[in-house]
This record gives C-alpha cells, structure tokens and sequence, in this order.
C-alpha cells in the first residue's frame, strides 16, 4: 500500500511538472502546443542513456533536460512564422516524427524501448524528488508570471502584432518560453526513467500530449493553482474510478467539451466565481 501511494504521489507530481512546462508555452505566450510528450521523451531517452553510460544521476536529469530545452529552441525557432491552428499541427507532427524516430534506432531499442535503466533511490527518495521538483516549478512559475518576462509573455499571447508594434521582440520570448516549458518537461522525464527503469516510445505519444494539454485546459490554461490543480485531478481520476479506466479517453474528452462549454477558465474560473459569490454575498 505504502508503495502504490508513492507511486501515485510520484507520478501526480510528474504530471504537474509537465502541465506547468505546457503552460509555460501556451498559457503564459499563448502558443498551442500538440506535442509536449516529445519533449518529455526526449529527456528520459537522454537522462536513461547517459546514466547508462556511468554518468552520475544528478547529471543525468541535468543534462536530459537540457538536451530537451535544446529541442524545444529548435522546434521553436522552427514554428516562428506560424500561429494558431497551424502551430498545433506543427507541434502534433514534432510528436509523431519523434515517435517515428525512436522506433526505427536500434541503439534506443526500438519499439522495446530502453531497459535496465539504473534506479539510484528509494520509492521515498524518488517522491521527495518528484515533489521536490514540482515545487520548484511552480515557485518559476509564480515567480515568471508576476515578472517582467511574464509581463511580455501576456502581450505576446494577448496580440502578437501589437506587441511587435511596441517593440517587442516577439521571437526571442516565444523561444524563451518554449525552451523553459520544454526543459521542465525533460527534467520530469528524467524522473520517469528512473523510476520505471524502462522507457518505451509508447509512453510518450500523441494520447500523453493531449493528456498534459487536458491537465492544463481543465485546470485553467495560464493559471499556475489551477494548472497544478488539474494535473493532480486528472492524475487522481483513473484511480479512483477503476471501473471506467478503459474509458479513460472517452471521459477525457466529455471533461473537455464540458469546461470549454461552461467554463473556459476551467477549474480556476470557478474558483474565481466562488470566491466572488462569497464576497458578494450578504454576512
């Protein structure tokens, strides 16, 4: 039991790093992104196989999530000139070629993946790590909201044209933002190696893009508390509902229409609406 709870504590605090790091891109500069699960592979494959090599753990993760925030520049410098619609399909197809990649090499196992990855902590340590990580993140995205970068990043995804008429300088943020958003997703897939001690392409594709994203529209899309507040609810959901697990992606996607629907602020609009309903309310 002990070790279940763990297991969920970890991998709840995992969704909340990689929920914080599309946030970064899509909430704070408003670009869509349809391929988030590429970025978090990235970063177990590089974390998984430098720590293979003999290259201590702490590196590992370093250096995995360094090498996604590096993918994450080229992908952005890449989608520069596309917005929108078009952005969230160029995202998607980074996800696919990323899936079609680690298939086809042989040194990244193909479609067996990676095993025997090193695990240098205990269930307990890797919780610590996990949470640890998580608050992190979301101190950086406090802290990045309430800044000046966060400021710009607003502009950006309010008008990215006026923004530019105002002199900013609109590409070197949208980078900025993707490659934080894609380093936190690296680091939470460093984790995820380790843990698992086997990685396969699998657990990084298309359904764990929409996933992340769903964690972060149900949450409420720029909203750090509420961001953080969907990815546990959604991390949550399938355990406690068991029952309906193999319809899992249906449910998703029902949550989806629902917030859209009626509350496109998602679970941080409500919390909002609450709040003012009680203050407005006679003592």
């Amino acid at each position: 039991m002990e070790a279940y709870i763990l297991s969920l504590v970890v991998f709840g605090a995992l969704n909340v790093m990689l929920a914080l790091g599309l946030n970064m891109i899509s909430g704070f500069c408003g670009q869509i992104s349809l391929g988030h699960a590429a970025f978090y592979g990235t970063g177990a494959y590089a974390a998984a196989l430098l720590s293979i090599s003999g290259l201590p753990f702490a590196a590992s993760l370093a250096l995995g999530a360094l090498v996604a925030g590096a993918l994450g520049l080229v992908v952005g410098f890449a989608t520069l000139r596309v917005r929108e619609d078009f952005l969230a399909i160029t995202t998607m197809g980074v996800g696919f070629l990323f899936l079609g990649f680690v298939r086809k090499q042989e040194w990244l196992g193909g479609e067996f993946g990676v095993a025997q990855i090193p695990s240098p902590l205990s269930p307990l340590g890797f919780a610590v790590l996990a949470v640890g990580g998580a608050l992190a993140m979301v101190a950086l995205s406090l802290h990045l909201r309430r800044s000046w970068m966060g400021e710009v990043f607003r502009a950006v995804a309010a008008d990215e044209d006026a923004a530019s008429t105002l002199g900013v300088d609109t590409a070197r943020y949208k980078l900025w933002a993707f490659v934080l958003g894609t380093a936190c997703a690296g680091f939470a897939g460093g984790i995820y190696a380790h843990v698992t001690g086997l990685i396969v392409p699998d657990a990084f594709d298309f359904i764990q893009s929409v996933t992340i994203l769903a964690m972060v529209v149900v949450g409420g899309i720029g909203s750090t508390w509420g961001v953080l507040a969907g990815a546990v609810l959604l991390t949550l959901m399938p355990e406690l509902f068991r029952f309906v697990n193999d319809y899992k992606l249906l449910i998703y996607g029902a949550l989806l229409l629902a917030v859209m629907r009626w509350s496109p602020s998602g679970l941080a609009g409500l919390a909002a609406l609450v709040r003012r309903a009680l203050r407005s309310s006679p003592a």
